[in-house]
């Protein structure tokens, strides 16, 4: 069964996390003990209706100050797919968590205020949906209920956010707008009868015929080694299995493969998962793969299909998003983690940083701060076996680590 990710962007009071608990009242995917706890805590917080926000919101702080603050992964299904909505925060100050929350999503649902229109937080998630590269956009124009469910109101959303479109550099997203009303359930598993003029669908019907992982299938084929397994017993005392994810395309059976870096060749032999051996693996599948030769091979290795090797790097140039509180300056020494590759890196340059509300470059920056995005460069050890993150999202990211605190500081999209 299919798994499609989603992340939920909107400003404060824009109803993410009432259209999330929407999406799990109307798909039965809440108990009935959890229902009627939400029922006696909507009692007294003195509310007339069930608030379903109180499904995910979940630290205390959260439903203090009536805000998203930590990333929530939130699990529903119907009988066709399984669904993760990753619940991010919509605050500027918590640009890394959206970020962080919305790195493997399909789906980006973007809740738009249908009384204040788009406004300087819409600007600034949509941009990140465009950095991120997520192939479908739901722009959720919500509280119709408090506009009388009118036409017009919507026409006039929709063209605001048309007119930022216009501004974006990545054209192929999808953008499928709908009206909607979390709180009332309209448009959110039905379509709705308050809105006879909306012809499209409602958003779990869009989600549900969304077609995705086809598209990764196609890309050329990357396996990043994660562990090498010799078991130790008679019986398997001469098997020597590679385990990974492949991350992106196919591999089958009798395909001609390259360990990089060392450039060395051999033949895939078998797949297995888990105790069945298997034709064919494709992306996202978890499989131990051996080969017909003895080749050196090892955790933070690639195997990649002969005719599809992606050329080394050693010297990078990417976008960063920044998530330490310590700004990023040139010629500081960070761990570069690529996949389960981790090497010793150099901020070689720090080029822009973005103004994500006009999309306006701004050269010349000597920091990069908190919550920022910017181009650099970075120089590397040893080589990355990677892709731009335009070609192929799986496999053109990269974290940045401290070495002195272990923390993760950057979010890097090869150029």
């Amino acid at each position: 069964m299919d798994i499609v990710r989603i992340a939920t962007a909107g400003s404060v009071d824009d109803g993410k996390s009432t259209l999330i608990g929407r999406l799990l009242y109307e798909t039965n995917s809440i108990t009935q003990d959890k229902l009627e706890a939400i029922e006696r805590a909507s009692k007294r917080r003195g509310v007339d209706y069930t608030d379903l926000s109180l499904l995910t919101d979940g630290l205390i702080a959260e439903r203090e100050q009536g805000i998203t603050i930590d990333v929530a992964h939130i699990y529903f299904s119907t009988p066709k797919r399984k669904y993760i909505i990753a619940d991010t925060p919509g605050h500027f100050e918590y640009t890394r968590n959206m970020i962080t929350g919305a790195s493997n999503a399909q789906v980006a649902i973007i809740l738009i205020d249908a009384r204040n229109g788009i406004v300087e937080q819409t600007h600034r998630h949509f941009y990140i949906t465009q950095l991120l590269r997520i192939p479908y956009v739901i722009v959720c124009i919500n509280k119709m209920d408090l506009v009388n469910y009118t036409e017009q109101q919507f026409e006039v959303v929709k063209e605001q956010f048309q007119e930022l479109f216009s501004k974006a550099n990545y054209k192929d997203q999808h953008i499928q707008f709908i009206p909607a009303s979390s709180l009332y359930g309209d448009n959110i598993a039905v379509r709705s009868k308050q809105m006879p003029w909306f012809e499209g669908p409602s958003i779990l019907e869009f989600l549900e015929n969304i077609e995705w992982h086809s598209q990764e299938n196609q890309l050329p084929a990357r396996f990043p080694v994660q562990y090498v397994i010799r078991p130790r017993s008679e019986q398997w005392h001469d098997f020597r299995g590679f385990a990974g994810k492949l991350s992106s395309g196919v591999f089958r059976k009798g395909d001609v493969v390259v360990a990089m870096p060392s450039l060395q060749e051999s033949t895939i032999a078998g797949i297995h998962r888990f105790e069945e051996e298997i034709e064919e693996a494709e992306s996202g599948d978890s499989v131990v793969v051996t080969l017909s030769s003895e080749i050196d091979l090892s955790r933070g290795d690639m195997l990649v299909k002969k005719e599809q090797q992606p050329e080394p790097l050693k010297e990078i140039s990417a976008q960063v998003c920044w998530l330490d509180h310590t700004p990023l300056k040139a010629g500081k020494n960070y761990l570069l983690q690529h996949g389960s590759n981790r090497v010793k890196a150099k901020v070689t340059n720090l080029f822009s940083s973005i103004n994500v509300l006009d999309y306006q470059t701004i050269d010349g920056v000597e920091e990069i701060g908190l919550n920022e995005i910017g181009y650099i460069s970075v120089k590397t050890a040893r080589p990355v076996i990677a892709d731009s993150y335009a070609s192929n999202r799986n496999n053109g990211t990269f974290i940045l680590i401290d070495e002195g605190s272990n923390s993760t500081v950057g979010v890097g999209f090869i150029s």
